[in-house]
């Protein structure tokens, strides 16, 4: 599988170009949140901040932030930016708590969207003659849409299957050839595990490259993918509130995700201070969207924590890369004083041979002291196993648990397929302190 540049006139801009235009539509993109969103004129007002003293791209550090609840907060339309005459479609966060995050368009974002779309297919090296095999959720998600935009902009063919029904996912990845799929990584897991039950062998089929998103992973998690369904495995990331997918792309060598700068702008911040970081320091990621019409966002606090670094990548854009991301400051939990990611436990999961790649992890707090149990499939080869040999598994993995992160863990081996699976994003810590 070979990518390309699905339009090189940006993607391989310059990056002094970049920031001359960068700084043009971001004091655009400020007059009119000034003028069309009470929100930004009185953040702004009280930041002492006017349009006009944003004059390059480098003054965005003199505005204010942007989070989830203020989002919410000014639900439903409180963000939009057009008259509502002007706005075709509607999306919404898949959130559970607190009311949905809503995301509109108008007929140039969606435009928009196809763009960063067909980019970022182009990454896994989807042609006009691919056949895209959608796994990801159609309706208020973004996922579903995002990916047929994309495939639609560039000419394939779009198969929107959607999640769920993995027998028939197999069957049509079989008869119609299938050379890229989309859906979260833990469905595809999931998806070889079926494969494996019926029959289905991976190295038969045309599959080149899948795109995996929606739920974080690790590069761990990705090798299984690679091994178990013969193909390139990439990371797509995007959001709801800044367009969905599409705002960055892995590309073939894996060397950090492209972020569509001309269109999101990224920063690092120090999440405690706010104050903003140098590339290559890890922090909180912040995008503002610098053409979105509907529902434009300045210096929105993603949550999540990355890096990013610039220079040229082999592939030969100069678009900025961020690092996968390592966790959110919204989900880290806080064990007895340690800030551990799930990501880092399935780090060390993933090296264990004995085990699968299905865990969930319960925090709880016993006689006021937190505990961490971490539920892990065992494979059926070592699961019949004499029970000594599987005390020896659980203590390697407490070991290797308590080695890289710091703390001590129970770990619990349980049977094959015990874990319950998931078709859109999986839900991997129950933490029983919060409730």
């Amino acid at each position: 599988m070979q990518g390309y540049i699905y339009n090189p006139e940006q993607e391989t801009l310059a990056p002094e170009k970049r920031r001359e235009q960068q700084g043009e539509h971001l004091a655009w993109q400020v007059k009119r949140c000034y003028e069309g969103i009470p929100f930004y004129k009185k953040k702004m007002d009280e930041a002492g901040v006017k349009p006009s003293d944003i004059t390059s791209i480098d003054d965005i550090v003199k505005l204010p932030f942007t989070q989830k609840t203020d989002l919410r907060d000014y639900y439903p339309d409180g963000f939009f930016c057009v008259p509502p005459k002007d706005v075709v479609e509607i999306h919404m966060s898949s959130g559970t708590t607190g009311k949905p995050v809503v995301a509109a368009y108008t007929y140039d974002d969606l435009e928009l969207w196809k763009e960063c779309m067909a980019r970022t297919l182009a990454m896994g090296g989807v042609t006009p003659d691919s056949v895209v095999q959608n796994g990801y959720g159609y309706g208020l998600f973004t996922g579903g849409l995002g990916v047929h935009y994309g495939a639609q902009k560039i000419g394939c063919q779009c198969i929107p299957v959607g999640g769920g029904n993995t027998a028939r996912q197999l069957m049509i990845m079989q008869d119609f050839k299938s050379t890229h799929i989309t859906c979260t990584p833990s469905y595809a897991l999931y998806m070889a595990e079926i494969a494996a039950e019926m029959g289905v062998d991976f190295r038969e089929l045309g599959l080149q490259a899948g795109f995996f998103g929606a739920e974080p992973w690790t590069v761990e998690m990705g090798d299984q993918i690679e091994e178990k369904l013969n193909l390139l495995a990439l990371n797509i990331y995007g959001l709801t509130e800044i367009i969905g997918p599409g705002v960055s792309q892995e590309c073939e060598f894996k060397q950090g995700m492209h972020v569509q700068e001309d269109l999101f702008f990224p920063e690092i911040i120090d999440s405690e201070t706010g104050e903003r970081l140098p590339d290559g320091q890890q922090g909180e990621l912040v995008l503002t969207t610098l053409t979105r019409q509907a529902t434009p966002l300045l210096r929105y606090r993603v949550r999540d924590i990355t890096t990013l670094s610039g220079g040229t990548c082999q592939c030969g854009r100069t678009t900025v890369r961020m690092a996968r991301t390592s966790g959110r400051t919204d989900d880290m939990l806080i064990i007895r004083g340690v800030n551990v990611f799930p990501g880092q436990i399935e780090t060390v999961l993933m090296t264990i041979e004995e085990v699968e790649p299905h865990y969930h992890i319960v925090v709880d707090r016993v006689n006021n002291l937190d505990v961490c149990e971490v539920q892990v499939e065992v494979g059926n080869q070592y699961f019949s196993d004499e029970i000594r040999k599987l005390e020896a598994i659980s203590k390697k993995i407490a070991q290797q648990l308590h080695s890289s992160i710091g703390i001590s863990f129970k770990v619990q081996l349980v049977e094959p397929k015990t874990i319950a699976r998931s078709e859109g994003k999986s839900k991997r810590v129950t933490d029983k302190r919060a409730i």
